[in-house]
């Protein structure tokens, strides 16, 4: 038997997930980044890591909630030549954090006013039990808000 055989007639279960506990976005300008997201997501920059085995001084600024129960990195890349976020790219599409009701969907979307952040308003996705609220960070990375329907 190869390696491949033997392996897929060992495995029968797909191990659990148990959730997604960061996400690691490439950003132009890492420090003026962190400052949006600490300002208007209300994270908190908890540490600077450098990139495993990078040979070209990669690393990324974490900022996470007060628990560390979900944490975005801020990655800078300095092969990096500036090109803007384009969604039509293989790789990410955009980043949706979900929230507890509609109602604080409303108040994201006041906050986000205050800020001077222009977003999609809240709208329910038709024939589905979701509300979702859209907007952009300083790079154009698209950032969602999503609030599940109360039966």
């Amino acid at each position: 038997m190869t390696t491949s055989e033997t392996a897929s007639a060992t495995a029968t279960v797909t191990p659990a997930l148990a959730g997604i506990q960061h996400v690691g976005l490439t950003v132009t300008d890492v420090e003026s980044s962190c400052e949006w997201y600490v300002r208007v997501l209300g994270l908190q920059r908890q540490f600077q890591e450098s990139h495993r085995g990078s040979d070209h001084d990669g690393y990324a600024v974490v900022l996470g909630t007060a628990d560390m129960s979900l944490n975005v990195g801020l990655d800078h890349h300095p092969r990096n030549d500036g090109e803007p976020f384009d969604a039509t790219r293989t790789g990410l599409d955009h980043v949706c954090f979900q929230v507890t009701s509609v109602e604080t969907l409303d108040d994201w979307a006041a906050h986000l006013e205050s800020e001077g952040i222009t977003h999609s308003g809240v709208y329910a996705m038709e024939g589905m039990p979701i509300s979702l609220l859209t907007f952009r960070d300083p790079d154009g990375i698209q950032l969602e808000l999503i609030a599940f329907h109360r039966s």
